[in-house]
């Protein structure tokens, strides 16, 4: 099976993240930031993952395609759980400072989305009509990281012991994976267990080595 993909795309390591946690033989194929013409001719508009399945077909939308794969063989390992979890209050909760934080780092990193310059420009103007201009992000990373501090150890304490998969990490997972882009954040203890576990279980690595 193929899975095209952004390596920054939280939705992409979705559906990374289960072929790794299950094992499954993958072929990914980075899209360019600029390339509309692929993803539309594949499936109809410019949108990832998509996953072109063993007959050929192919699927969008992240967790259609964890559930699918999820199906395929062995148990089902993605339990659901409810949308009012303590982990998901908890992302609701830090999702804009993740990505106020982690979308202008992404925007210099080496990731194969960003091979021409016309693609990196894509994808920062695309990304200035979401956030805004990446400098002026930049400048406030500070107060940005210190309410991350307090928010990271609330979570430290809801991953306390945690050893399961279910739904919740499909969630949190590709967000903290972002957010590992930014250099000097704190993670106490148990986040950085719940990282690290999480990197090897699904063969999606953290951005550690490049964060800036």
């Amino acid at each position: 099976m193929k899975l095209y993909v952004y390596d920054h795309c939280p939705f992409c390591t979705k559906a990374r993240m289960i072929f790794g946690l299950k094992s499954l033989p993958l072929e990914l194929s980075f899209l360019l930031e600029d390339d509309t013409a692929t993803p539309t001719e594949l499936i109809g508009k410019k949108v990832t993952p998509i996953l072109q399945k063993a007959e050929g077909s192919y699927m969008a939308e992240s967790m259609d395609i964890v559930h699918y794969l999820d199906g395929l063989q062995g148990d089902v390992l993605v339990t659901p759980t409810e949308s009012d979890s303590p982990i998901q209050v908890w992302h609701k909760a830090a999702w804009r400072t993740i990505l106020n934080l982690s979308i202008p780092r992404l925007g210099s990193a080496d990731l194969p989305e960003f091979a021409t310059a016309a693609a990196r420009a894509a994808f920062q103007l695309r990304q200035t009509k979401n956030f805004g201009d990446f400098d002026e992000l930049l400048s406030h990373s500070a107060e940005w990281q210190q309410e991350l501090d307090v928010q990271l150890r609330e979570l430290d304490a809801l991953l306390a012991g945690r050893e399961q998969i279910d739904a919740d990490d499909f969630t949190l997972y590709p967000s903290l994976r972002m957010l590992s882009i930014v250099k000097g954040v704190q993670y106490p203890v148990n986040v950085t267990r719940y990282m690290e576990r999480m990197a090897v279980a699904t063969a999606v690595p953290l951005y550690t080595e490049q964060a800036r």
